[in-house]
């Protein structure tokens, strides 16, 4: 398809996810310059019967291809007209009229094809992919009853209650036996009392590994119950994926191969400097036998996907061979296109791009640390508006069990409800570390950005009145209003307005189309009420600036007649610190009681 001077586009539609190969092949194409042509000729020229006769070898070829009858027919009579020598004008309007450009199309011939040197590729996700909303949770932190430690069992009375927020993947911390080994303590203390659980990523002990259930947790017949219940409410589970493991697990002492050993004969534990991880022993993946790790590697994802888990958080995949990702990825999504790979990579933007280049389907990102509203039209217009889209879907997370950013710190109930919106709105794909978001926990850990007496080290007794229904209500209708307006769906899609208040944050959201927005405006003040004057895209949305419209705040409820580009919000924090308008244009006046009663 020619879209502009030599320039041609094509497409193909796929019937299902999965990983496809592609290439191009371009060709010239004799037929159609003759009949171009012969049509520019007949307006300018006399007899153009040597000209007619000069296509003859060009149709027969086409006339070989045919394969309905009539077409050929028809063919065949322009051939023989052209062979004795008839009115050139009757030719010329057989011409117009049998070889359009559907018909060519359709019957290419192919003369001197070239055809691109290489394959190319394309990864076709299922919706859920690109449109998620996570809720994270300890599973070990569900049991009503407090100095218990939760079960599956537990499990399944919160997923109703999650699922009416609107989630649809509940995240699972791993769930495997814990190493006693170096286990610590309570806020990562290196000396663990006797009843401290440990941390769930210090995988494997005695019990088993990466394919053992920790035992408090329940059976795999509880196990099962989870998945099948989520399954109930329109949620999947998420599974995290961390390819590391106690000095207990069972491959240490079956597979030394598969590790790092100091001089002394100690195994290698993790370390960031300054940060020491004493009970985390990373694998090897310059090992000689690194064909029989990647294998076994691959088994782990293979088991957890047979028990009916088809999405995983991948914990530092950025630790983890390029290589080795690219071909585990590829070798999972070919039997399984339907499985989703989220990458927990906190590092260096080259670094999480290579990684959503080699197949990782959704990423974290910097959102956690953008505050300002430059930062935040900067950083989304990397993501959307720039090559960027085209590979990498973000994931956004205004908190997780390692971080408590210092926006959230020593803050409100209005900054929490903020971070959700901005995350919730820019971003398709968004996800909370739940239990500590909706309770408003904020207090770190001296001088960090991590939470102070975190799950992560010991367990928790969530209690139900510690949040509010109002709360859980906002989390509802934010997740109602992208689920029933595919705006919020993609990221590619945004656009931002002008707002002179740096402390509004003013975008829309554009159909697929491009003639119809959804508009956003947050208070990225968490004190005080902020106020200004907005943009409307008039003519984007074909509106006369003459014209009265409809604006339909989703999120407030409220319905008013705007008149003119520029009108007037006000946003306090302490009652609604968004508008989320759809914008309609005006109804005739016996049609205006139906849309405000």
């Amino acid at each position: 398809m020619v879209i502009a001077k030599d320039l041609w586009q094509g497409e193909f539609t796929v019937p299902e996810p999965g990983i496809y190969e592609y290439t191009i092949e371009a060709m010239v194409d004799h037929l159609t310059t003759w009949r171009q042509d012969i049509q520019k000729k007949a307006a300018t020229s006399g007899n153009i019967s040597v000209d007619l006769k000069s296509g003859l070898s060009l149709l027969d070829g086409l006339s070989a291809k045919i394969k309905e009858p009539n077409k050929k027919a028809a063919l065949q009579e322009i051939i023989t007209l052209i062979q004795e020598g008839e009115d050139q004008n009757i030719i010329i309007k057989l011409l117009e009229k049998e070889l359009d450009d559907e018909f060519l199309m359709q019957y290419p011939l192919s003369n001197h094809v070239t055809t691109y040197g290489q394959r190319l590729g394309v990864t076709v996700d299922r919706k859920r992919a690109g449109f998620s909303a996570w809720y994270e949770l300890f599973p070990r932190s569900c049991s009503p009853k407090p100095g218990s430690h939760g079960t599956f069992r537990d499990c399944l009375n919160w997923i109703p209650e999650i699922a009416n927020m609107g989630f649809n993947v509940l995240y699972f911390p791993p769930i495997h036996p814990i190493g006693r080994t170096h286990r610590k303590g309570k806020n990562n203390s290196i000396v663990a009392e006797t009843d401290d659980p440990g941390s769930p990523w210090a995988i494997g002990n005695e019990l088993g590994g990466h394919m053992a259930l920790h035992p408090e947790l329940g059976s795999w017949k509880d196990f099962q119950r989870v998945i099948q219940k989520t399954q109930e409410y329109g949620m999947e589970i998420a599974l995290d994926l961390a390819f590391q493991c106690s000095p207990d697990h069972p491959y240490i002492t079956e597979h030394p191969e598969w590790f790092r050993w100091r001089v002394d004969g100690t195994i290698q534990y993790a370390e960031n400097p300054p940060k020491k991880y004493e009970d985390i022993v990373p694998f090897n993946f310059e090992t000689e036998q690194w064909k029989e790790l990647w294998e076994e590697l691959k088994n782990i994802v293979l088991f957890w996907i047979k028990q009916g888990v088809k999405i995983f958080r991948v914990d530092n995949p950025h630790t983890k061979p390029f290589l080795f990702w690219e071909w585990l990825i590829t070798e999972i999504k070919s039997d399984y296109p339907e499985v989703i790979f989220l990458s927990e990579a906190f590092t260096r933007p080259k670094v999480m791009y290579r990684l959503a280049k080699l197949g990782f389907t959704q990423s974290y990102t910097y959102f956690t640390w953008r505050n300002t509203k430059q930062e935040f039209i900067d950083y989304l217009t990397e993501l959307s508006q720039t090559e960027v889209k085209e590979y990498f879907r973000p994931n956004f997370w205004p908190n997780t069990p390692d971080i408590l950013s210092e926006y959230l710190q020593n803050s409100n109930k209005p900054a929490f409800l903020i971070r959700f919106l901005l995350a919730a709105t820019l971003s398709p794909n968004y996800g909370i570390y739940g239990p500590p978001y909706e309770r408003f926990i904020n207090t770190p850990l001296p001088g960090k950005e991590e939470y102070l007496d975190s799950e992560k080290y010991e367990i928790k007794h969530w209690r139900p009145e510690e949040v509010k229904e109002s709360t859980r209500e906002f989390f509802a209708a934010i997740n109602r209003i992208r689920e029933e307006n595919p705006e919020f769906q993609r990221i590619d899609n945004i656009r931002f307005l002008p707002v002179e208040n740096n402390q509004l944050l003013y975008f829309a959201k554009f159909n697929e189309e491009g003639n119809d927005a959804i508009l956003v405006v947050i208070n990225l003040d968490q004190n005080y009420t902020q106020s200004g004057w907005v943009k409307v895209p008039l003519f984007e949305l074909g509106i006369s600036p003459r014209e009265s419209f409809l604006a339909h705040d989703l999120l407030g409820g409220g319905k008013y007649i705007w008149q003119g580009e520029y009108n007037y919000v006000e946003l306090n924090p302490n009652i609604l610190p968004a508008h989320i308008i759809r914008i309609k244009k005006q109804l005739k006046k016996e049609q205006q009681f139906d849309y405000f009663s």
